[in-house]
């Protein structure tokens, strides 16, 4: 089977199609039938091996495991003997090793089926946006209806699924996107949409319970100028260097200082957890949230689609589907 592959770590020149063995499933594995994966920035921080606290878990000084791509959408061809959930040609989304690639195994309990009313370039995209955007939300946070929720990258993959997800929770949802944007991040459901590059939120009249922050790039001393005295903001993402340090200090700066008075600070990390796997299947069964998917690539072109998230400004989540 053709499988996307690197040995070194580098930019996507890297990253090879090559063929490899088909996958055998352990007793608790399902054999997918690849149909379409999505790219996330986590391919491409474990691909470059930055930043380099990356290589502590994928491998120094060259990569452990040389297969890419995380989120998955695809059939079963086949089942483990322990496996009860799933049976042969179901149709499945989640979470596996070596998504870019024609067959992958995965446990059982890292997938769930397909919503009927999605495609499987958007169930693709679901997974590691869905859950870092769901966490972030409900974690540290219990939005009431009516609050006033800000998404800070609200057309990025997290940030469509943030701006959704906070809507069917009852908030009333601004989101600060691009002018390219704006209609985009209007239709998804942000009762207010905010053009960056026409006016900063942090100077805003609006005061804010949540701030879901995907992108980082304000300081402690503006970020509490817009927050309520008992709101909270919760870090996803932001710039990076290959060492961290700066990024990680003034996210960590606005945590500990939180603790001594004013909003609540987090930083959120998102975990796999097939109960919030199956939260997203039924929102987005239920209509109440979909997908953006911005581009779909083939296999071949995983370089082009990678090199594409890569320059932070895709519209929702970017898709690699099979021939």
């Amino acid at each position: 089977m053709k499988a996307a592959i690197y040995q070194s770590y580098g930019p996507p020149e890297v990253v090879e199609i090559a063929e490899v063995p088909k996958p055998i499933p352990k007793d608790d594995e399902v054999l997918i039938k690849i149909q379409a994966a999505s790219v996330n920035p986590y391919d491409w921080h474990f691909m470059r091996g930055l930043p380099y606290i990356v290589r502590i878990v994928g491998g120094f000084p060259k990569p452990k495991d040389n297969r890419l791509g995380a989120d998955v959408a695809g059939q079963v061809e086949a089942a483990g003997k322990s496996v009860t959930q799933f049976k042969i040609n179901d149709e499945v989304f989640g979470t596996c090793k070596g998504a870019f690639a024609e067959y992958a195994c995965a446990p059982e309990n890292r997938l769930a089926l397909k919503p009927q009313n999605l495609t499987v370039e958007q169930a693709a995209a679901v997974p590691i946006a869905g859950f870092t955007a769901l966490q972030g939300l409900r974690k540290k946070v219990k939005i009431r209806q009516g609050q006033k929720v800000l998404v800070n990258g609200a057309a990025g993959g997290v940030g469509t699924f943030a701006v959704q997800i906070a809507r069917s929770m009852g908030a009333e949802v601004t989101g600060v996107c691009s002018t390219r944007n704006v209609e985009m991040v209007r239709s998804i459901g942000a009762a207010h949409v905010i053009d960056y590059s026409k006016e900063d939120f942090t100077k805003g009249e609006r005061r804010y319970d949540v701030i879901l922050d995907a992108v980082g790039n304000h300081s402690l001393s503006k970020l509490r100028g817009v927050l309520n005295a008992k709101s909270t903001y919760v870090a996803v993402g932001g710039p990076s260097d290959p060492w961290m340090i700066q990024p990680l200090a003034r996210t960590l700066m606005k945590v500990v200082l939180s603790l001594f008075g004013g909003p609540k600070m987090f930083m959120i990390f998102a975990s796999f957890n097939q109960d919030d796997l199956k939260t997203l299947q039924e929102l987005m069964q239920s209509g109440k949230v979909t997908p953006v998917v911005d581009r779909s690539y083939k296999l071949q072109e995983i370089r082009e689609a990678i090199r594409y998230v890569e320059t932070g400004h895709a519209r929702g989540k970017v898709v690699v589907t099979m021939n």
